[in-house]
């Protein structure tokens, strides 16, 4: 074996941590789990960590021959697509093999009344003319686009305070941290009178509670895409991921760094 294999994790999500607590410990691994910084109060991991951007893809491809990291874990939200992007750029150049760890989006089951749309604002312009109580789980980034659709009801929930607040004549802010079980979905969308959900389709089970309660209350949901990605190898399954990294770590070759 040449040593530790050097991993980094870009993170933020259930993924990201599930594979730090896994690697935690593992003399063969030599992991950091890089967080964006953009929640308070983040959990934790038992892994080396940094919380902040590297600086553009000039940052991440000099911290990456600094830290001489030998495989990159993209393991970010499926819809972080600046970072993702960076990624892909930053190991290209400096021959950093990269790997994308993410789940696989929510397919529609009989009753849901699902509409797919592209990014935020498509979704505000789904929304139509008549106004509606809209139920807004798309992340604080999200919530400028539906500024264009001013004459609706938003329930906004978000882990923590949009700076600065949405520039909306009615709506309510739910600052709540799931996971949120289905009676509790439930119960949120009919106290409030929600007729239609707008979120992203980030896939998992964290928060598929409020896609459950939408159906079994007969709410329409609208739903974004996932951007699509470049060629980049993908894995679903933490076992299989755990099993490629052990892989490389054991017959791994050092490979020229760019210059």
């Amino acid at each position: 074996m040449l040593g530790e294999l050097h991993v980094l994790i870009l993170g933020g999500t259930t993924e990201a941590r599930l594979l730090a607590e896994r690697l935690a410990g593992d003399r063969t691994i030599a992991p950091i789990l890089s967080l964006a910084g953009r929640t308070k109060n983040p959990t934790l991991p038992a892994i080396p960590f940094r919380i902040g951007g590297f600086g553009g893809i000039g940052g991440l491809i000099s911290y990456l021959r600094a830290q001489s990291i030998d495989l990159v874990i993209d393991a970010t939200h499926p819809f972080a697509e600046q970072m993702s992007a960076h990624a892909e750029i930053a190991c290209r150049q400096t021959h950093v093999p990269l790997v994308l760890f993410t789940r696989p989006p929510w397919q529609p089951s009989e009753g849901d009344r699902w509409s797919e749309v592209v990014d935020a604002d498509a979704a505000a312009h789904a929304l139509g003319a008549a106004p509606r109580r809209v139920f807004l789980t798309v992340g604080r980034l999200q919530l400028p686009a539906f500024e264009a659709a001013p004459i609706h009801h938003y329930l906004i929930r978000s882990i923590d305070k949009p700076e600065p607040l949405p520039k909306l004549p009615n709506y309510h802010l739910l600052l709540a941290r799931g996971p949120f079980s289905l009676d509790d979905e439930m119960r949120l969308m009919e106290t409030e009178g929600i007729e239609i959900l707008v979120t992203k389709n980030s896939g998992g089970d964290a928060t598929y509670a409020k896609i459950e309660a939408a159906r079994k209350l007969g709410i329409s949901v609208i739903l974004m895409r996932p951007p699509a990605r470049a060629d980049v190898p993908t894995f679903h399954d933490l076992e299989a991921l755990l099993a490629f990294i052990h892989d490389a770590a054991h017959q791994r070759v050092p490979e020229p760094r760019g210059v």
